[in-house]
C-alpha cells in the first residue's frame, strides 16, 4: 500500500505550509545533525545543522525546535510538521509521556514555542516520505563531523 500524501495546513494568507523534519545520530549518542524542509508557496527552505554529540531523540527534538523557530521567523501562524519519529510525534501530541531527563527540557522548550502559533499539527509519516529531511540531516553530519 502506497503511503498517503499529507494534507496541507494554510496560514493566515492562505499559503500552504508544510514542514518535514529529521534528526540523525550516528552512534546514539554520536555525531548528530538535523535536516528541515519547509515547503512554502513560492520557495522551499532547506536547513541542515551539525549538532555535536547527541542521542537520536535529542536530534529529533532539536530539528522540531529549529523548524518552529524558523517558521516563526517566516511569520507563519499555522504549520503542519511531518516527522518519521514516532516518539516525538506521540510525545508532542500528548499520547506518550516524556520520561527521559535528556528530553524533558527539549520537550518543554518545544511546547513553549508551540504556544506562539495559531495552529500546529504534528504528524508521523513513514521514512520514505521524509527522504529530503533525512538527506539534509545526514549531510550535516558528513560535512561537519
Amino acid at each position: 500500500m502506497k503511503p498517503r500524501q499529507p494534507r496541507l495546513t494554510k496560514d493566515k494568507n492562505g499559503i500552504p505550509t508544510e514542514i518535514y523534519i529529521d534528526g540523525a545520530s550516528r552512534g546514539n549518542p554520536g555525531n548528530s545533525g538535523l535536516g528541515i524542509l519547509i515547503k512554502d508557496k513560492n520557495k522551499d527552505h532547506r536547513i541542515k545543522k551539525y549538532l555535536g554529540i547527541l542521542t537520536n531523540n535529542q536530534a529529533e527534538y532539536s530539528a522540531f525546535i529549529t523548524a518552529l523557530e524558523f517558521a516563526r521567523k517566516l511569520k507563519k501562524d499555522s504549520v503542519t510538521i511531518y516527522t518519521d519519529s514516532l516518539l516525538l510525534a506521540n510525545q508532542i501530541n500528548g499520547i506518550w509521556q516524556v520520561e527521559s531527563p535528556n528530553i524533558k527540557p527539549l520537550y518543554e522548550k518545544a511546547k513553549k514555542l508551540l504556544g506562539e502559533f495559531k495552529q500546529v499539527e504534528v504528524r508521523h509519516i513513514p521514512r520514505e516520505l521524509n527522504r529530503e529531511a533525512d538527506r539534509l540531516a545526514n549531510e550535516a553530519i558528513d560535512e561537519y563531523a
